[in-house]
């Protein structure tokens, strides 16, 4: 079977797909598309007040809005079609991108409307506490007096934002007007800082003058690297300092080989066989017999 398929997909060279006839459209005279849908949500039918539940299957019809309202935010809009199962009463429901929701336009009633139930609860809410404030005059100051603290508050922080910012721009402000030696204007605010509050009993914090020309020479930013070329002095350098780690390497060699035999020798004394007191004993009598027995053979012999 598999291979009756894949010979039955075959396509020849010359096939041309402009002369295969189009089929027919699936689209009504209408212009609506038949669509299997279910239904998205509860509704009930305005003519005989049946409910038509959420998910129940119908054959409905399908087209676009059209008209200002069609499009929203560069999404279509469509209108379904369907009847209502006892008395065939056409119903009509339209997509709602802007809820990702659908919303119900004729034929029937919605049982329930999420965005519609938030707004009337937001907008009862609302009412009900404007009441509160009427009918209580404590609540109306007590929310009168927590503004006005809120808006004192946002105004001190915005004075303390424009006086910070105003104390940035006088204290770069240069002598001469032009923006650009930001070091001496930090180093004369900090003369001004230090000359308004100079306490006698405690040490002066003035910067010194060779305190100075460091703040002075210091570039902040990004520093190129400069190459420099290697002259005599540098070679020198750089050969004493090869002979110095050369001649701490040789020293170091040394050092080790002599730790080396040591520990040889000591290890060698430690494999030497221990002799004791006995045994040299037993071996100085064993030479004593055998010097007195070839002394009496050499008498024997000489008697003889």
């Amino acid at each position: 079977m598999g291979e009756r398929k894949v010979v039955a997909k075959y396509i020849p060279p010359d096939f041309d797909p402009s002369l295969v006839p189009r089929g027919k459209k699936l689209s009504a005279k209408d212009g609506t598309v038949p669509v299997r849908m279910m239904l998205p949500f509860s509704i009930q039918c305005s003519n005989c007040h049946t409910f038509l539940y959420k998910g129940r299957k119908f054959n409905s019809k399908k087209e676009p809005m059209g008209g200002p309202d069609g499009v929203y935010l560069g999404i279509t809009r469509f209108r379904f079609y369907i009847k209502c199962t006892h008395c065939a009463r056409p119903v009509t429901f339209l997509t709602d991108p802007k809820n990702a929701d659908y919303e119900m336009e004729s034929g029937g009633t919605r049982n329930f409307e999420y965005t519609k139930d938030k707004q009337e609860q937001e907008a009862n809410a609302e009412e009900e506490e404007e009441e509160k404030k009427k009918l209580d005059p404590l609540a109306a100051l007590e929310s009168r007096v927590l503004d006005s603290q809120r808006e004192m508050a946002e105004i001190d922080q915005l004075e303390e934002i424009r006086a910070l910012n105003a104390k940035h721009l006088n204290l770069l402000k240069p002598e001469n007007g032009n923006f650009g030696d930001e070091t001496q204007a930090v180093l004369n605010a900090v003369h001004s800082s230090e000359k308004d509050n100079v306490d006698p009993n405690k040490e002066s914090l003035e910067l010194t003058a060779e305190e100075e020309e460091l703040l002075r020479s210091v570039k902040f930013g990004k520093q190129e690297n400069k190459l420099r070329r290697l002259d005599e002095r540098d070679e020198k350098l750089a050969e004493e300092k090869r002979k110095k780690e050369l001649e701490r390497i040789r020293q170091n060699a040394a050092v080790n080989q002599q730790k080396k035999s040591v520990i040889n020798v000591v290890a060698r004394k430690r494999k030497a066989p221990s002799v004791d007191s006995e045994n040299v004993e037993q071996v100085k009598r064993k030479d004593e017999g055998l010097s007195s027995l070839l002394t009496g053979y050499g008498s024997e012999s000489d008697s003889d």
